[in-house]
């Protein structure tokens, strides 16, 4: 229906590098039918109606403020601080985000194949402190998150096919 699927994270990528024990990482794709450079797919994931939902939150709740303006100078290599996220990792199709407890990491890629461009989402949640678990709120909490990264990327492809247009 949305056109998202799950998957296992591409070996050799960032996220792929937690998938250890006591860790959480899921990872969703998508295809759309044209090339497009990733500070497009970065940029558009962090401008969609949904996600600014989670912006305003942030924003009233952390004081942690973003702006389209910061989406582009992030999704470009002008910055390495994002709202509540700060740039763990960068190549010219990857980018890692950390959150600001170390404890959630966002992970974006796009791979070109042919004349189409799979968009990658995923992230890792990782415990406080090894052998411990995940934690009660994120465990209550997970199948939202599932919707939501399934949401967020589907709003993200949306957003890139109509800059595109």
């Amino acid at each position: 229906m949305l056109s998202i699927e799950k998957c296992s994270p591409p070996e050799n990528t960032f996220l792929h590098n937690y998938l250890i024990n006591g860790n959480y990482v899921d990872c969703y794709v998508t295809t759309i039918d044209k090339q497009i450079a990733f500070p497009e797919f970065v940029f558009a994931f962090y401008t969609t109606w949904l996600f600014k939902i989670e912006a305003f939150i942030l924003k009233h709740t952390v004081k942690k403020p973003s702006s389209d303006a910061e989406a582009k100078k992030l999704a470009s290599a002008e910055i390495d601080h994002f709202a509540a996220w700060t740039v763990e990792a960068r190549s010219e199709n990857e980018l890692l985000m950390c959150d600001m407890l170390a404890r959630t990491h966002s992970w974006f890629m796009i791979h070109q194949v042919e004349d189409k461009t799979k968009l990658y989402f995923g992230s890792a949640v990782v415990p406080k402190s090894r052998g411990e678990g995940l934690g009660l709120i994120f465990t209550l909490l997970l199948g939202f998150h599932q919707i939501y990264s399934v949401l967020l990327l589907y709003f993200a492809k949306r957003g890139v096919d109509k800059t595109m247009d």
